[in-house]
């Protein structure tokens, strides 16, 4: 497989990490300036580590998806976890659709509570992003600190655990022994081919018109009513209906949602994670960080996230 692809590739895999893995007391908490941790600082739920690095774009050179490879890894006694960092222009590009910045992100879900470790390796070289240790430090490598995780209160699908194969086969949460028992929608298969998310439309470059008009892209209007006060949007009022869509999905008691992350020359031809249609190596961050918004209105409402990579 070309470098590009698998660099391409590498940097879906950070997106997803936190979705298939399974704060702010920073007061305790020692990082340098380069390094700052987000949102909940609770066991078995997700902790972002932001990282600034050199400020790039996502068509510049160095490729920031491919020439530079970032690695956090988080330890705790003798539990040690790598997790890949991704460039994401800016921490608000869902809202800005900023193409470029200098914040590279980190997902980690710690199972444990106590204090943990991290330590951050950022290194840069041409297609770096496909090697293990080559390239020269740049940037805040070797950057480490500490933080504090504890217990959450809240009853959620977060505090159940992640789920584990108990020995009968089915699959159980490992914290509250709950078993899940899958059901859900497998349809639209293009559910990411959403109206209002950046850089989504049906590909130009089809050959087959018929087939590219055939289909509009989703705008799941009947369920804007169903989008509830203090739920997600970007861009102040996007995303409405996608999100009421779940909140219906939920209502019904559905668990899981199957989709594609890419079905370019597919039957919809209208999703994918890159500026474009035809290239692999480079990202949409402020699409990638919608997507996100969603990702993360599913896990609370407890629906399982069915990613198929590409079609």
């Amino acid at each position: 497989m070309p470098s590009q692809k698998l660099g391409a590739f590498r940097v879906l895999v950070a997106l997803l990490f936190c979705f298939y893995l399974e704060g702010s007391d920073w007061l305790h908490a020692q990082q340098p300036d380069d390094v700052t941790l987000a949102s909940s600082r609770y066991a078995n739920r997700p902790v972002t580590l932001r990282i600034r690095g050199p400020e790039t774009s996502e068509t510049a050179t160095p490729n920031p998806f491919l020439d530079y490879r970032v690695d956090v890894t988080f330890t705790k006694d003798e539990l040690k976890v790598k997790v890949p960092a991704y460039f994401c222009a800016t921490q608000d590009a869902a809202d800005s659709s900023a193409e470029k910045g200098q914040l590279w992100q980190a997902h980690f879900i710690p199972p444990r509570t106590g204090q943990w470790k991290y330590k951050v390796a950022f290194r840069m070289g041409e297609d770096i992003a496909v090697e293990s240790e080559a390239g020269k430090p740049t940037a805040c490598d070797k950057a480490e600190g500490t933080f504090q995780v504890e217990l959450s209160n809240a009853t959620d699908t977060w505090s159940e655990g992640k789920l584990q194969l108990a020995s009968n086969g089915m699959l159980r949460y490992d914290v509250s022994g709950r078993y899940y028992l899958k059901g859900g929608a497998d349809s639209p298969e293009n559910f990411l081919g959403y109206v209002e998310f950046d850089n989504t439309l049906k590909n130009p470059n089809n050959p087959n018109k018929k087939r590219r008009h055939k289909h509009p892209l989703h705008k799941y209007q009947p369920h804007v009513k169903d989008w509830q006060a203090g739920d997600p949007v970007w861009q102040e009022s996007k995303g409405k209906g996608i999100i009421g869509a779940l909140n219906y999905l939920g209502s019904k008691r559905m668990n899981s949602v199957y989709f594609l992350t890419m079905n370019v020359t597919g039957d919809g031809d209208d999703v994918w994670p890159w500026v474009g249609p035809n290239t692999r190596d480079r990202f949409d961050c402020s699409k990638l960080a919608q997507w996100n918004r969603v990702f993360d209105h599913m896990d609370k409402l407890g629906i399982a996230l069915h990613v198929i990579t590409q079609e």
